[in-house]
């Protein structure tokens, strides 16, 4: 009867804050005031609040960032004309794979196991003289007159020809063919040069020959001629636009499972695995130095994760001397060996992957992760004292929502500090080797985790506003979980360790979708409003920032937000007062769900407010959430503003806007030149808008 009552109480709530939010616009009679006082400031926003998150998950790395055009390029498949079916599971955990063909019947191309190239098995193509015999790949996206280039390493009978031809269409003339001669019983590699005289989305690439004998392949690559050290041009200038902060690879889940010492040295050498965890072929072309190349081009610091699912913390260490020792290192030295002479310096590390959650590799209880955290950072220090260690945590929203708590110590929302709050213990037991803690969050469109019933259940007629508060609860939760944290835990009083929130995100939102983008602005607000706390972020995942092809990328309307805040918006936060108080949370307080909601007191309204770096100019930021145009009345305080200003808004006609590449954007960044502070303002539903104004 009491849990009856309990939930009989928690609908009356849903009912009457849903019949609220309905009829604030209408009942609302005075405007929304808000003050901005620019004497009371916070701790600086730090600049990788903004970072990205990149994993090998699907075609996230292979594809949507990196050059090649080819899948399976060093043959972890078998050819043959029968491949094998595609993998299961979402579209977003898997990539489904072009295979390669035989080019004549299957009996002529065998898979050599004895002296591979690279890998379990190289491809040998028996020849004929009197029909072609070899191997191709179609389904490529090739563009009219834009050059590609490519190398093949190629063994075979003494005197053979080989023919490489890129095809992009049907008549005799549509290709281009280069022939490799004085091919030898020795590899050596070739390199490519081809430009297509008309556009296609189904090129390929064949490599034939007829005579006596056979040939090996032992790796083929394709990649536009425009890359960018082997990244997509478009790709890099679209992210560049960012300027990120920070980027946190190689994961994720997948990091547990990762050996990264398969992912250096020549590119072509590097065998070609099936990945325990996402199960999907990895070709391990992209690993530490191209991570740290595009670290570089994009002009953020790079945030590298341990294996610490069935890695070790040896290997953790060589993988920190690789990176940042000295060239006179084992490690180091093997680095310069591979074209990188001087150490990356990385400062930061993160020990794991979400340790806590059973579906991770080698996943273990808190009292265990605890001794080898204190040993991945004892080895890895001892490599480089200088390093930022980044410990893998969760706090009680993480734990309640995932199921872990329960799991671990039969509470679906656990008590702090016992077994199923895994933040907690790291703090408690292991601070002297973190300088920051690892937070992870994902609100799903439409869902909520309701601790009466222990799982997620659907959201009936959400209002718009609510919907977009999700990710800022999440934010807000892990502050009030930290301050339980300060009272418990003494030694953290004297030794804060900020949150590095490296994977967050809204799931379920339609792709390339404006309606995320207030979302993620309040949940920027109550970051910022958190500085002190909140000093590191990766969003899952960079490429979510882009409306992409194969050929093409632009930002899309996360990624334009995303650019206008870190342009714009200053770094100094200050304080916002208002009238209208945000309301009070729907649900009961406890694990996912914070006491007090965020938001500034300037309902249904939320404003963020800062200096910029040097203190010469304020700027601040409006967020209408809801779906109905609202007033705000504006007063500042603690300093006097020029007249001349400046606003940036992002203000579409619908929710649902989109940005599609190849299509006129439905979104876009309106500027404006001001000539006045204004007092008074009519703020756009779902707007999101930045002023600026120099200080007299």
């Amino acid at each position: 009867m009491r849990e009856k009552a309990k939930n009989s109480a928690v609908m009356m709530q849903v009912v009457l804050a849903v019949l609220f939010f309905s009829s604030f616009a209408t009942a609302q009679s005075q405007p929304v005031r808000a003050t901005i006082d620019a004497s009371k400031t916070g701790a600086p926003i730090s600049k990788y609040i903004y970072g990205q998150f990149l994993e090998h998950i699907g075609g996230i790395v292979n594809n949507n960032i990196w050059a090649e055009m080819l899948d399976d390029r060093k043959f972890y498949f078998p050819i043959t004309s029968h491949p094998p079916a595609e993998p299961s599971g979402p579209s977003w955990r898997r990539m489904t794979v072009r295979h390669w063909m035989p080019i004549g019947a299957d009996e002529f191309v065998v898979m050599d196991t004895d002296h591979p190239y690279v890998g379990d098995h190289t491809p040998i193509i028996k020849l004929s003289a009197t029909e072609a015999h070899g191997i191709q790949q179609s389904g490529l996206a090739l563009r009219k007159g834009k050059s590609y280039k490519g190398r093949i390493v190629l063994a075979g009978t003494p005197g053979t020809t080989v023919k490489v031809s890129l095809v992009w269409g049907t008549g005799a003339t549509d290709r281009q063919t280069a022939i490799v001669t004085k091919v030898g019983p020795v590899y050596r590699k070739v390199y490519l040069d081809f430009q297509p005289k008309a556009d296609t989305d189904d090129g390929r690439l064949e490599i034939v020959s007829t005579g006596n004998g056979s040939f090996h392949v032992g790796a083929v690559s394709l990649m536009p001629g425009d890359n960018v050290y082997g990244f997509r041009a478009e790709v890099i200038a679209a992210l560049k636009q960012l300027h990120s902060g920070v980027y946190r690879f190689p994961g994720g889940n997948f990091v547990s499972g990762y050996e990264w010492r398969n992912a250096v040295g020549d590119p072509d050498k590097r065998p070609p695995i099936m990945d325990p965890v996402w199960h999907a072929v990895q070709p391990n072309d992209v690993g530490t130095d191209e991570f740290l190349t595009l670290c570089r081009l994009l002009d953020v610091e790079p945030y590298i994760t341990v294996n610490g699912g069935f890695g070790d913390e040896w290997s953790a260490a060589q993988l920190v001397e690789y990176v940042n020792g000295a060239a006179t290192t084992p490690m180091g030295k093997w680095r310069a060996a591979n074209g990188h002479l001087e150490p990356y310096h990385v400062k930061f590390w993160g020990v794991g992957n979400e340790p806590w959650g059973e579906w991770q590799l080698g996943f273990m209880p808190v009292a265990q992760w605890e001794l080898k955290h204190d040993m991945f950072a004892t080895a890895m220090r001892k490599v480089d004292p200088s390093i930022k260690l980044i410990a893998a945590g969760a706090m009680p929203d993480a734990m309640t929502g995932s199921l872990q708590a329960k799991r671990l110590n039969g509470q679906i929302v656990p008590d702090y500090l016992s077994a199923g709050d895994w933040s907690g213990n790291l703090l408690a037991h292991c601070l002297n080797n973190m300088d920051l803690i690892s937070e992870h969050f994902y609100s799903t469109s439409n869902q909520r985790f309701d601790i009466a019933q222990g799982k997620k259940v659907k959201i009936e007629n959400q209002p718009l506003i609510e919907w977009e508060r999700a990710p800022a609860t999440q934010v807000r939760v892990k502050y009030e979980h930290y301050q339980e944290y300060l009272k418990r835990i003494p030694a953290l009083r004297a030794k804060p360790v900020p949150i590095s929130l490296d994977e967050w995100a809204y799931i379920g939102a339609p792709p390339n979708s404006y309606k995320v983008v207030p979302a993620y602005a309040w949940a920027f607000h109550e970051m910022f409003r958190h500085s002190d706390l909140y000093q590191l972020g990766a969003f899952t995942f960079a490429t979510a920032m882009m409306s992409e092809n194969r050929t093409d990328a632009v930002l899309n309307p996360t990624g334009l937000l995303f650019k206008m805040y870190r342009d714009h918006f200053g770094t100094i936060p200050v304080q916002v007062s208002g009238n209208s108080p945000q309301p009070k949370p729907i649900y009961p307080a406890g694990g996912d769900q914070p006491a007090v909601n965020p938001g500034s007191d300037t309902y249904p309204l939320d404003v963020s407010a800062a200096l910029s770096d040097d203190r010469r100019s304020l700027t601040f930021a409006v967020l209408n959430p809801s779906d109905s145009e609202q007033n705000l009345k504006l007063a500042i305080a603690g300093t006097t503003l020029s007249n001349q200003g400046h606003l940036w808004r992002m203000a579409p006609a619908s929710v649902d806007a989109t940005i599609t590449v190849g299509q006129k954007p439905g979104v876009e960044v309106q500027e404006q030149d001001l000539t006045t502070v204004p007092d008074s303002m009519s703020v756009p539903p779902f707007s999101v808008s930045i002023y600026s104004f120099p200080l007299q």
